[in-house]
Protein backbone atom coordinates (compact mmCIF):
# COMPACT_ATOMS: atom_id res chain seq x y z
CA UNK A 1 0.00 0.00 0.00
CA UNK A 2 1.25 3.61 -0.96
CA UNK A 3 2.26 5.90 2.03
CA UNK A 4 -0.23 8.56 2.38
CA UNK A 5 2.09 11.00 2.81
CA UNK A 6 3.24 10.27 -1.20
CA UNK A 7 1.90 12.80 -3.74
CA UNK A 8 0.46 10.01 -6.22
CA UNK A 9 -1.61 8.17 -3.56
CA UNK A 10 -2.75 11.65 -1.91
CA UNK A 11 -4.54 13.77 -5.06
CA UNK A 12 -6.47 12.77 -8.48
CA UNK A 13 -4.19 13.68 -11.21
CA UNK A 14 -6.41 16.90 -12.23
CA UNK A 15 -5.39 18.67 -8.68
CA UNK A 16 -1.99 17.26 -8.73
CA UNK A 17 -0.99 18.86 -12.30
CA UNK A 18 -2.61 22.19 -10.99
CA UNK A 19 -0.37 21.74 -7.68
CA UNK A 20 2.88 20.67 -9.90
CA UNK A 21 2.20 24.27 -12.24
CA UNK A 22 3.27 25.43 -8.63
CA UNK A 23 6.19 23.84 -8.02
CA UNK A 24 9.43 24.52 -8.58
CA UNK A 25 12.50 22.02 -9.39
CA UNK A 26 15.15 22.63 -6.01
CA UNK A 27 18.47 20.58 -5.74
CA UNK A 28 19.62 20.64 -1.33
CA UNK A 29 22.86 19.43 -0.39
CA UNK A 30 23.12 16.75 2.48
CA UNK A 31 23.60 18.33 5.82
CA UNK A 32 20.95 21.36 5.19
CA UNK A 33 18.54 22.21 7.22
CA UNK A 34 14.93 22.39 5.51
CA UNK A 35 13.35 24.49 8.27
CA UNK A 36 13.12 24.46 12.80
CA UNK A 37 10.51 23.46 13.97
CA UNK A 38 8.82 27.01 15.92
CA UNK A 39 10.09 28.96 12.57
CA UNK A 40 7.47 30.25 10.07
CA UNK A 41 6.19 27.82 7.45
CA UNK A 42 6.19 29.74 4.15
CA UNK A 43 7.17 26.69 1.76
CA UNK A 44 6.61 22.93 1.67
CA UNK A 45 8.60 20.28 -0.80
CA UNK A 46 8.08 17.48 -2.60
CA UNK A 47 10.89 14.99 -2.93
CA UNK A 48 11.81 13.96 -5.96
CA UNK A 49 15.17 12.08 -5.46
CA UNK A 50 17.31 12.00 -2.02
CA UNK A 51 16.16 11.56 2.06
CA UNK A 52 14.92 14.24 3.99
CA UNK A 53 14.80 13.19 8.12
CA UNK A 54 12.08 15.00 10.42
CA UNK A 55 13.02 15.55 13.60
CA UNK A 56 11.38 16.67 17.19
CA UNK A 57 13.13 18.61 19.92
CA UNK A 58 13.11 17.05 22.92
CA UNK A 59 14.54 18.77 26.51
CA UNK A 60 17.66 17.72 27.48
CA UNK A 61 18.38 15.51 24.58
CA UNK A 62 19.30 15.63 20.83
CA UNK A 63 16.58 15.74 18.17
CA UNK A 64 15.04 12.76 17.79
CA UNK A 65 14.79 11.60 14.25
CA UNK A 66 10.69 11.19 13.50
CA UNK A 67 10.33 9.84 10.25
CA UNK A 68 12.90 9.54 6.60
CA UNK A 69 10.89 11.07 3.80
CA UNK A 70 11.99 10.01 -0.33
CA UNK A 71 10.54 9.77 -3.23
CA UNK A 72 7.31 11.90 -3.77
CA UNK A 73 6.56 12.35 -0.12
CA UNK A 74 4.94 15.49 1.81
CA UNK A 75 7.87 17.24 3.25
CA UNK A 76 6.32 19.82 5.44
CA UNK A 77 2.32 20.37 6.58
CA UNK A 78 2.69 22.97 9.06
CA UNK A 79 2.04 25.71 6.41
CA UNK A 80 -1.53 24.67 5.80
CA UNK A 81 -2.38 25.44 9.37
CA UNK A 82 -2.21 28.69 10.73
CA UNK A 83 -0.27 29.79 12.76
CA UNK A 84 1.98 28.53 9.90
CA UNK A 85 4.75 27.22 12.00
CA UNK A 86 6.74 24.37 11.71
CA UNK A 87 5.95 21.56 13.87
CA UNK A 88 9.10 19.19 13.75
CA UNK A 89 12.38 20.18 11.95
CA UNK A 90 13.32 18.71 8.64
CA UNK A 91 17.09 18.25 7.29
CA UNK A 92 18.52 16.81 4.19
CA UNK A 93 20.27 13.52 5.15
CA UNK A 94 21.80 13.08 1.20
CA UNK A 95 21.63 15.26 -1.60
CA UNK A 96 17.97 15.86 -2.29
CA UNK A 97 16.06 17.18 -5.37
CA UNK A 98 12.75 18.16 -4.80
CA UNK A 99 9.70 20.55 -5.91
CA UNK A 100 9.12 23.54 -4.11
CA UNK A 101 5.97 25.23 -3.23
CA UNK A 102 5.59 28.98 -2.02
CA UNK A 103 2.76 28.50 0.57
CA UNK A 104 0.89 32.06 -0.08
CA UNK A 105 0.38 30.46 -3.29
CA UNK A 106 -0.88 27.27 -2.62
CA UNK A 107 -3.58 28.65 -0.28
CA UNK A 108 -4.87 31.04 -2.66
CA UNK A 109 -5.36 28.49 -4.86
CA UNK A 110 -6.78 26.55 -2.64
CA UNK A 111 -9.00 29.45 -1.86
CA UNK A 112 -9.99 29.91 -5.49
CA UNK A 113 -10.94 26.27 -6.21
CA UNK A 114 -12.76 24.95 -3.24
CA UNK A 115 -12.79 21.63 -4.64
CA UNK A 116 -8.67 21.91 -5.13
CA UNK A 117 -8.68 23.70 -1.63
CA UNK A 118 -10.68 19.95 0.07
CA UNK A 119 -8.11 17.56 -1.91
CA UNK A 120 -5.11 19.23 -0.53
CA UNK A 121 -6.57 19.82 3.16
CA UNK A 122 -7.52 16.00 3.09
CA UNK A 123 -3.84 15.13 1.95
CA UNK A 124 -2.45 17.42 4.39
CA UNK A 125 -4.81 16.16 7.12
CA UNK A 126 -4.04 12.43 6.40
CA UNK A 127 -0.01 13.51 6.42
CA UNK A 128 -0.93 15.12 9.63
CA UNK A 129 -2.08 11.92 11.16
CA UNK A 130 0.30 9.70 9.81
CA UNK A 131 3.04 11.60 11.19
CA UNK A 132 1.76 11.95 14.71
CA UNK A 133 1.12 8.27 14.66
CA UNK A 134 4.97 8.30 13.47
CA UNK A 135 6.11 10.56 16.53
CA UNK A 136 4.98 8.58 18.93
CA UNK A 137 5.93 4.89 17.93
CA UNK A 138 9.03 6.42 17.75
CA UNK A 139 9.22 8.41 20.87
CA UNK A 140 7.73 5.31 22.78
CA UNK A 141 10.94 3.24 21.28
CA UNK A 142 13.65 5.83 22.18
CA UNK A 143 12.31 7.15 25.71
CA UNK A 144 9.51 4.43 27.37
CA UNK A 145 10.61 1.59 29.72
CA UNK A 146 10.57 -1.90 27.77
CA UNK A 147 7.83 -3.27 27.62
CA UNK A 148 5.59 -0.30 28.48
CA UNK A 149 2.70 -1.62 25.84
CA UNK A 150 1.14 -2.04 22.19
CA UNK A 151 1.81 1.50 20.57
CA UNK A 152 -1.23 1.38 18.80
CA UNK A 153 -3.55 1.03 21.56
Amino acid sequence: MASPTTLTSALPAEHRERLMRLGRTVSVEAGTRLFEEGGPADRFWIVRTGTVTLDLRVPGRRAAVIESLGHGELVGWSWQFAPYRWQLGAEAMSPVRAWRFDADAVRALCAEDPAFGRAVALWAGRVVAHRLHTARVRLLDLYAPYGSGDPLR
